[in-house]
């Protein structure tokens, strides 16, 4: 991928291409900052994306106060959704950082997905059973690395 340095999106990113213009989209709300829009492949009638219009690939390469403008945009979507005709009894927020995690566009983005108690989404998987001498030892590792200073 390239960057266009002028506007702070890459080229070859279809997320920036939609934000510059150069491409389709059905989109819900916009500011100065983040785009929310209607995805190519929802899983619920109603499911949104909600990005960053600076690209930032991973949420390492973007600013915390974007990343409270993304979950505030999707908050106020999801309330949209419960006043809409749309069926929405629940929301689900989902952020997948990373190809571990199951992202697959390389471009920050929310999903607001709307959700009902006959759809058939599930997120269902092995749990593990943790002790809590296990769980404060797992605190005490993360705590470390914590630094809400910057």
């Amino acid at each position: 991928m390239t960057s266009d340095s002028n506007t702070n999106t890459m080229v070859d990113c279809e997320f920036c291409k939609i934000v510059a213009g150069d491409a389709p989209s059905s989109i819900v709300y916009q500011n100065d900052s983040t785009l929310a829009m209607m995805t190519l492949r929802p899983m619920t009638r109603g499911h949104i994306l909600v990005i960053p219009k600076k690209h930032a690939a991973s949420l390492s390469e973007m600013e915390y106060k974007t990343g409270g403008e993304l979950f505030e945009v999707g908050m106020k979507i999801s309330e949209a959704l419960r006043d809409s005709e749309i069926e929405s009894e629940g929301v689900n927020f989902w952020l997948a950082d990373g190809e571990a995690a199951g992202q697959e566009v390389f471009h920050v983005h929310l999903h607001v997905l709307p959700r009902s108690e006959t759809d058939e989404i599930r997120l269902i998987g092995p749990r593990l059973d943790l002790n809590r001498s296990e769980m404060d030892s797992d605190a005490e590792t993360i705590k470390k690395h914590i630094n809400l200073d910057e």
